[in-house]
């Protein structure tokens, strides 16, 4: 279980397979094992590099609330980046790991040869999920981790595909555990109070791909708001995906990073 020492303790991160270096940053309640599917399609052409962000799988859990800004949440990725010194990289965020993605991106720009958005928002989030979020944190508080799992999993509708798969919402519990009390309710808490930076999006000069599932509905038009902002983005809707295209179709989102990707390394312009 390989570590760096951050400001934030320990950050835990996998670096597998050998090419230029594609670093991934999951979402919210996430891990870096939410990459290993996809990663299976892409190690024999890149070299993969995921974390663990603070308080979430078996990275250290910080106390402070400030520390799961999406600034500081950045910082942790620079950090890491910084210990394992791999000089110009890709890097893919999802969700949450998007919003870090951006913001590492306007500190970063330099260290970056293009990013990769995936089911996230630069924009305020939706004020009903926040008030159902806001519900969620409050059962986490008082009754912990396991108690927000299962309250979560009562207020949703579950897909064909969860409701015939008992075992699949097994797994998501057991990745969902890994999550920390403290990670759980102060990230939800810095996504909530996020400043706005669309008008420094809106300058970012660095080839970017967007991808988002035509069935999550939440970060739809977020997406297109996100394509319209950075110059030249190119934005892919994929078919019969939801909130976790890598992981719901990992050959078809393969396909479509690989192409964005082999597009920038043949030094062509990448853009859409």
């Amino acid at each position: 279980m390989p570590t760096i020492e951050s400001s934030s303790g320990h950050i835990h991160y996998v670096d597998s397979g050998a090419g230029v270096p594609l670093l991934q940053v999951h979402g919210y309640t996430g891990n870096l094992n939410n990459w290993s599917t996809l990663n299976a399609e892409l190690d024999s052409t890149w070299r993969t590099i995921a974390l663990d962000l603070p308080g979430h799988g078996h990275s250290a859990v910080p106390l402070q609330p400030q520390d799961y800004d999406l600034d500081a949440l950045a910082e942790s990725v620079h950090q890491l980046v910084s210990a394992l010194d791999i000089g110009p990289f890709y890097l893919i965020g999802h969700s949450m790991g998007g919003m870090v993605a951006q913001h590492f991106a306007l500190a970063h720009a330099d260290l970056l040869r293009g990013l990769v958005l995936v089911d996230t928002s630069a924009t305020m989030p939706n004020l009903s999920r926040m008030e159902e979020r806001r519900r969620l944190i409050e059962i986490a508080r008082d009754e912990g981790m396991e108690a927000a799992f299962e309250a979560q999993l009562l207020g949703m509708q579950l897909s064909a595909r969860l409701q015939a798969n008992p075992e699949l919402i097994a797994a998501w519990r057991q990745e969902f555990l890994l999550t920390s009390r403290e990670a759980y309710v102060y990230c939800a808490v810095a996504i909530a109070r996020r400043r706005p930076i669309l008008d420094q999006l809106a300058s970012l000069q660095l080839p970017t791909l967007i991808v988002v599932g035509e069935l999550d509905e939440p970060f739809l038009e977020p997406s297109f708001v996100l394509q319209d902002t950075i110059a030249g983005s190119r934005l892919v809707v994929m078919e019969g995906c939801n909130h976790t295209p890598f992981v719901e179709k990992p050959p078809e989102f393969a396909a479509v990073l690989q192409e964005f990707l082999a597009t920038l390394q043949a030094g062509t312009p990448g853009r859409a």
